[in-house]
């Protein structure tokens, strides 16, 4: 997934604070004049970096904006020294930042001068609603920002305590215990917000179980249908796999994250199974730092050949990734809702997801779910979906009308309702 790229502005917020910024034009909605919104998002993480969250920030903040809404976007920078550029009607504050040691690409907001910074950029944008991404460094100061400034606050959680353990190297003994100081942590953020929101019901009863009090509403991130649908068959299969150079096989697709939590060995390991009764391949779109393990397992496991690992594929190109797909594979077991998953269905696949958080949310006659780390039941799964063109019609169909409930517009005119509702209260 990919952002469009940005052009650099001259000056820094930051640094600058600057007039306030002058009262945008209303909208003419239906005969009324409808006041455009003024939105600050605020998160630790956005395009370039590449992960769910990044990718739902920056279609939040451009689908806003291509409504008419007026966005400014806070986030860490990408390089280093503070920055604001402009792209696609967002601005974009970059914070000055450095690495995030326990993590390969990733930087963070560097805590001295973030609140004084954030304190004159409010100031001069002077947003109807502050929407946080997260309780990390970015996302904890805009809340504390947004209440000293009197304005409301919308929180959406994206976090799972299992998408760091990889990364912060936890003994597998300490997890529980780090995962309930983490969930403490943001409990404590998240319930200084006016609205919370998260992608599914599940993922909201899991923010209510861990303690927050508050009502948590279920909005989800939303796809667009109009990028990811059915593609014409045969010849769109076809020229898929020639645009990616893979063989005419049977394929399993899985697109993400080649991290800890997507538990992509179960998949490489279910592969010869698969192969006793299909000539099948699997196809791994996406970076992390599981590569180099995962083609070892493959070679030694003697699936070597039949992995392909495509890397980064930029966003322009993923519905033809899904095109080349029979049947779409999700191993992860920390999935809020999984964008990935929507894609797929979208696009007409049917899934095998692991039974695991929000997934079964998604998996309802149009795939299969098994016990997380049950490789043979997986391979069961994948060798019945892929053996079988009536069954695959009908869970493709049933993949289409799920998929058609999370269009991306309908979740950013949620939103739109959310902030103006918090709005018209101050």
């Amino acid at each position: 997934m990919n952002a469009l790229p940005l052009r650099s502005a001259p000056a820094a917020p930051e640094a600058l604070p600057g007039a306030p910024v002058e009262e945008p034009p209303a909208l003419a909605v239906a005969g009324a004049r409808v006041p455009r919104l003024r939105v600050l998002i605020a998160g630790d993480t956005y395009p370039p970096d590449v992960n769910g969250a990044a990718h739902f920030t920056h279609r939040l903040a451009t689908g806003l904006a291509a409504r008419g809404g007026q966005v400014h976007v806070v986030c860490a920078s990408p390089e280093g020294p503070a920055r604001t550029e402009t792209g696609d009607g967002v601005v974009v504050h970059r914070m000055r930042s450095a690495p995030l040691l326990v993590h390969p690409t990733m930087r963070v907001s560097l805590p001295a001068g973030l609140g004084r910074a954030l304190a004159g950029l409010i100031a001069r944008v002077r947003p109807q609603v502050v929407h946080v991404q997260g309780h990390f460094v970015v996302g904890r100061a805009a809340v504390r920002a947004a209440r000293a400034a009197g304005l409301p606050v919308v929180a959406t959680n994206h976090f799972m305590p299992d998408n760091l353990f990889q990364f912060g190297r936890v003994p597998a003994r300490l997890r529980g215990r780090a995962g309930d100081l983490a969930w403490r942590d943001l409990i404590r953020v998240f319930a200084r917000a006016d609205h919370v929101t998260t992608p599914t019901r599940i993922a909201a009863g899991l923010l209510r179980d861990k303690g927050l009090a508050c009502d948590v509403e279920a909005v989800s991130c939303g796809i667009d249908l109009e990028r990811f649908r059915p593609q014409p068959r045969p010849w769109a299969r076809e020229w898929a796999l020639r645009r990616f150079g893979l063989p005419d096989r049977p394929t399993v697709l899985f697109v993400g994250r080649l991290d800890e939590e997507k538990r992509l060995e179960d998949l490489v390991l279910a592969l010869p199974h698969v192969l006793n009764h299909v000539d099948a391949q699997a196809v791994i779109a996406g970076t992390g730092g599981r590569r180099a393990g995962l083609e070892r397992l493959a070679a030694r496991v003697g699936v070597g050949d039949r992995v392909r690992f495509l890397g980064f594929v930029p966003d322009d190109e993923l519905p033809r990734v899904y095109a080349a797909a029979d049947v779409f594979a999700m191993p992860g077991v920390a999935e809020l809702q999984s964008i990935a998953t929507l894609e797929a269905m979208a696009s007409g696949l049917p899934v095998v997801a692991a039974d695991a958080m929000a997934l079964p949310h998604l998996v309802a006659g149009n795939g299969r779910l098994y016990r997380p780390g049950d490789v043979q039941a997986m391979a069961r799964h994948l060798t019945t979906v892929l053996t079988s063109d009536g069954l695959r019609a009908e869970m493709s169909a049933v993949s289409l009308a799920m998929a058609a409930g999370h269009d991306h517009r309908r979740s950013l005119a949620r939103f739109e309702e959310i902030y103006r509702e918090l709005a018209a209260e101050q």
